[in-house]
């Protein structure tokens, strides 16, 4: 068994303009078909209308019962056992020694020794770039030599 959860919203009351209606009741049949479309969009069937008592108050001190329009739309509920349950993600198994003897590596040591060397200088070079601002260079200078005796 189906089970649905229900939406009730009042039924307009007043008519709603657009291109080309013309008179209160095709105002009124707009009204009340773009309600049931806004909710059809998002999933709701229409029911049924019901026309239930309602007291309110009229006055200090007097209630009167009016009648209220009501639209009544419906929606499945997704059932519990459709949602996919949860799996924890599992293991790979792990490379019997067979396959551990088929890799190939994709760096072997000697380019890597290679590239190494080819990076790192035998003797560091001093670099005296373009870029060394003199003013800041002859401060760490003076910061770096002891002060003069006077």
């Amino acid at each position: 068994m189906s089970e649905f959860e229900y939406r009730v919203v009042p039924a307009p009351t007043k008519g709603l303009r657009g291109r080309g209606i013309k008179g209160p009741q095709a105002r009124f049949a707009n009204a009340l078909q773009t309600v049931m479309n806004d909710l059809g969009a998002d999933g709701w069937e229409y029911l049924r209308t019901d026309t239930l008592p309602a007291e309110e108050r009229q006055g200090l001190t007097s209630r009167v019962t009016v009648f209220q329009n009501m639209l009544v739309f419906r929606r499945a509920l997704a059932t519990r056992s459709a949602a996919p349950e949860f799996e924890p993600p599992r293991a790979l198994p792990a490379p019997s020694l067979d396959e551990a003897d088929n890799v190939t590596p994709l760096f072997s040591a000697q380019s890597v020794g290679a590239a190494l060397q080819a990076t790192q200088p035998d003797e560091p070079a001093n670099y005296d770039g373009p870029d060394l601002n003199p003013a800041l260079l002859a401060r760490a200078q003076r910061l770096k030599s002891p002060p003069a005796a006077e």
